[in-house]
């Protein structure tokens, strides 16, 4: 009866839902590849790439879930390279990210949660394992992925201050979603109690710490980083403070901070990249609005001149962050300053670079927490600090490298949650493996 409800409730969204997507895919060129694997067809090619392959199938949303995702990946290929990977998205900022990972060997839209459409494209994939990044919670997907017998892991799972109000309130909706899990690996004690809260059988759920602490710490060579800062001409010596995953109502004061900055005199360049790209035109127009000189990233090949002191690069491209962040001194993680929830302020971190942010952080509040008890960043509790911090920190690099050097020690110390991962999707694999070797005698 519930699954019913759900599907009745699901049809009655079409007519609301549909015409959304149908105007972006329209707008972007991507009618019939988005609308084709949305409802469960998969392309011939990507047919034949999976053809007889034993394959692994990994759902992750958006792009903080696809970065996430990376460090699993690797080691899933590491472990079974005979398996094909097919990575899903549901958004095209993250199918783009999803593409440029090597680990990757199909990419697809998740298809949208009609019974008929996740059969069919279960059915073309036939995974022998889905792993399902954070809260990614598909009652049909994952009622029809259970009746297969295809063993499903949730990683990295949290559940969020904002949302638990509204899952424990469903508690009787979710509980038999919950147990088409075999295991849910979630990132802190706090999140295990919510889910078995909300319904899931506490023998399957595991505190398997938080996957994007596994990010490589990485210290950029000064050649590597004078050709990237080339690349984007920039001159030598210029500092940067980068402003990355803004969203509407940040970049305002970002760029307010910037001007003020500016007309002390100091030398300065900022670089901004808004979390949805197709933002970029509304920016440029109130960076042109403050008399900044602005220049787009993918209009930078016909930049002829290096950028001056007060000049914009507004990036309006995706895949680049990190390069970004590589060549910055300062760098605010965006989400933060508007009731978003925060960004990751681990990318940062793992390059040493000090990280601001502001008070809303609570999709990533143990992070936060982490990065305020070590002093690995400076929290504002809102934007009228924004010029103070970034002239404090600018006058002061022995506190810049402070800052750097104790964000990527967070990393160092709490890595290991890609092998608690690991250990549990292993013994998962095996029992199944054990449960078929039976069947066939």
């Amino acid at each position: 009866m519930l699954y019913f409800i759900y599907d009745i409730l699901l049809f009655l969204a079409v007519p609301l839902i549909l015409p959304y997507y149908l105007f972006r895919w329209i707008r972007r060129g991507r009618l019939r590849r988005g609308i084709g694997e949305r409802l469960g067809f998969l392309a011939g090619e990507k047919r034949a790439q999976l053809q007889g392959a034993d394959t692994f199938w990994v759902h992750a949303v958006s792009v903080g879930e696809t970065v996430a995702v990376r460090p699993l990946l690797k080691a899933l290929k590491a472990r079974y390279p005979e398996k094909k990977i097919v990575l899903s998205t549901v958004t095209e900022t993250g199918r783009s990210i999803a593409e440029n990972i090597a680990e990757v060997d199909v990419c697809i839209y998740f298809p949208f949660d009609f019974g008929f459409a996740v059969r069919r494209m279960l059915h073309a994939i036939r995974p022998s394992l889905i792993v399902v990044v954070e809260t990614e919670i598909w009652p049909n997907f994952l009622r029809s992925a259970h009746r297969s017998g295809i063993p499903t892991v949730l990683a990295n799972g949290r559940i969020s201050d904002k949302s638990f109000g509204g899952y424990l309130r469903f508690a009787w909706v979710f509980r038999p979603v919950l147990e088409n899990f075999d295991a849910l690996c979630m990132q802190t004690e706090e999140d295990a109690r919510r889910i078995i809260a909300i319904g899931a059988l506490p023998a399957r759920v595991h505190v398997a710490k938080n996957l994007k602490y596994d990010i490589p710490v990485c210290m950029v060579p000064e050649e590597q980083r004078a050709s990237l800062r080339a690349t984007y001409l920039i001159p030598e010596g210029m500092p940067v403070v980068t402003a990355g995953s803004t969203h509407q109502g940040e970049d305002e004061a970002v760029l307010a901070a910037f001007r003020s900055l500016v007309s002390d005199g100091r030398q300065l360049l900022l670089i901004l990249v808004p979390r949805h790209p197709e933002r970029a035109e509304e920016v440029a127009k109130l960076a042109e609005q403050m008399g900044l000189g602005c220049v787009r990233r993918s209009c930078l090949a016909g930049k002829n001149d290096p950028f001056r002191s007060g000049e914009v690069l507004l990036v309006d491209t995706v895949g680049e962050l990190m390069g970004i962040y590589a060549i910055s001194d300062l760098v605010f993680v965006g989400g933060s300053l508007v009731p978003v929830g925060g960004h990751n302020l681990l990318e940062p971190a793992s390059l040493a670079v000090p990280v601001i942010f502001g008070p809303h952080m609570n999709n990533f509040r143990e992070i936060a927490s982490r990065f305020l008890k070590c002093e690995g960043g400076i929290q504002l509790q809102d934007a009228s600090q924004f010029s103070t911090v970034l002239r404090q920190l600018l006058d002061s690099p022995e506190e810049q490298r402070r800052l750097g050097n104790n964000g990527a020690a967070i990393l160092t110390e709490n890595c290991g949650s890609t092998k608690r991962h690991m250990d549990i999707i292993s013994t998962i694999l095996s029992r199944q493996g054990d449960v078929c070797h039976a069947a066939s005698h």
